[in-house]
């Protein structure tokens, strides 16, 4: 019995000793796999994090010339007495892709003219047709007052966004407003202008006119989307300002003619 208990304590011994060896190596690598591990995961979270910004467009303005990226806009041309000739215009590649580049064409060179400014309202109407809420704020950059911005946005929104109570098909719906007032586009040809895209622009008889605060200027928007082909913009200077605003501009969202064809877009 003494030889068993010896035995048995012998064991006992041996196993307390592994197990404690056991421990201690675990204590050991445990820490040291648990920082691998958190080391992994705060690496991954850097690199994530450290994942190039969005590039910001180079705006370089040259001249009569802005430039935004590779897009460029130039305006030309002054007006005369020429009420029917179109004397005045801007010239682009492209239309503005989000409000940033908007705001920067407009602040850097467009927003200086009144050419410039008016030629920004098809622009304006475009991005509300791909972005309501973008295009509200190119209106609010771009003209005189709320009210004004109103006025527009209650009328495109019923002609630029389908809904329940005027579908896709419902000729009310014009998506290529923005289109019928660019230089060669008509309803006959589904409103495909010109390249370069142009605005042309001339005087108009109702000419300039000194108001509280600023002067108002009256011309017209040269277009064939419709059957009287001047479209009336009325161009607000605030005094001590150099910057143009849209007062009024009725006559470049009311209802043109309906296309004829399939719409192709616009860049």
């Amino acid at each position: 019995m003494i030889n068993t208990r010896k035995a048995c304590s012998l064991v006992l011994v041996a196993a307390m000793a592994i197990f404690t060896a056991s421990c201690k190596n675990a204590g050991a690598n445990s820490p040291q796999k648990s920082v691998n591990a958190d080391a992994g995961a705060i690496g991954q979270t850097a690199e994530e994090s450290s994942a190039p910004a969005e590039a910001v467009a180079e705006v370089t303005v040259n001249g009569n010339t802005i430039t935004y990226g590779d897009h460029s806009y130039t305006v030309s041309g002054e007006f005369t007495n020429s009420y029917k000739v179109p004397t005045a215009f801007v010239t682009f590649t492209n239309f503005p892709a989000d409000y940033e580049e908007f705001e920067a064409v407009y602040n850097g060179l467009l927003g200086k003219s009144i050419q410039g400014t008016a030629a920004m309202i098809p622009m304006a109407i475009e991005l509300y047709a791909r972005d309501a809420a973008v295009g509200e704020r190119c209106f609010n950059l771009l003209c005189n007052s709320s009210s004004t911005v109103s006025n527009i946005t209650r009328i495109l929104k019923t002609k630029l966004v389908p809904s329940e109570h005027a579908p896709a098909n419902d000729p009310y719906i014009q998506r290529y407003m923005a289109a019928a007032l660019l230089k060669g586009a008509k309803a006959d040809n589904a409103y495909s202008p010109d390249m370069p895209y142009t605005v042309e622009m001339a005087a108009s008889p109702n000419g300039v006119h000194n108001v509280t605060g600023g002067t108002d200027t009256f011309i017209y928007i040269i277009a064939h989307g419709w059957d009287t082909f001047q479209r009336g913009v009325e161009i607000f200077k605030a005094d001590g300002s150099d910057m143009y605003k849209v007062y009024n501009c009725p006559s470049c969202y009311t209802q043109c003619k309906n296309i004829k064809g399939e719409w192709a877009g616009l860049q």
